[in-house]
């Protein structure tokens, strides 16, 4: 590994001052006064085998010391966006598995990345069906009830798997499920009647 240069400890300390989870080239090129961006290009190969900045995907990057919460960085890659499906009823403790995938909503098409060694899945709603989430320490997630509907209407699509068995709804509230429920297509009603029986 090579020695850190006096510049590049000055590099970080230029960024820190920043309040940015990660930079694109562009930005980098913008703080940092490269004219070149080829030798922009080569410097920020040099910083990522140094250890200095951490490549999470093609053009992406962020300093290396700085912790980062891959939810966080994909809900703010990829917007709108908010964290729902397995991820956010596991966040909410309904379901008990911690999924391996950071899984999102979006009106945009859906999309799979790896995003800092993480692998993320942005799965599409219709966009009169993008509601019901909230800014929780900086990540846009859905609330319990809506993760559970967001879930379920992609299941009844054929496009999401969900132990429902496991699932624990006891501290869901029916009237906001039924609130939330009646917007969404019909097809999704009796999966949560049945589930709406146990809350009973």
């Amino acid at each position: 590994m090579d020695r850190i240069k006096p510049r590049d400890i000055q590099l970080v300390q230029r960024l820190g001052q920043f309040d940015k989870p990660f930079w694109s080239v562009a930005d980098l090129q913008k703080v940092l006064g490269y004219k070149d961006r080829r030798t922009l290009l080569v410097a920020l190969h040099r910083l990522v085998r140094q250890g200095v900045l951490t490549r999470m995907r093609r053009g992406i990057y962020r300093v290396s010391i700085r912790p980062a919460d891959p939810a966080v960085l994909a809900n703010l890659l990829y917007r709108p966006s908010y964290l729902s499906f397995e991820s956010a009823l596991a966040r909410h403790g309904i379901l008990s598995q911690i999924p391996y995938t950071v899984t999102l909503a979006t009106t945009r098409r859906s999309k799979k990345m790896t995003l800092d060694g993480k692998a993320v899945e942005y799965r599409q709603l219709r966009a009169d069906l993008f509601f019901g989430h909230r800014i929780e320490k900086g990540l846009e997630v859905a609330e319990p009830e809506k993760a559970l509907l967001d879930a379920l209407y992609l299941m009844k699509r054929g496009r999401l798997s969900l132990p429902l068995e496991e699932l624990d709804l006891s501290e869901l509230s029916a009237g906001k499920l039924k609130s939330y429920g009646a917007r969404f297509p019909g097809y999704v009603r009796p999966v949560l009647a049945a589930l709406q029986s146990q809350l009973r």
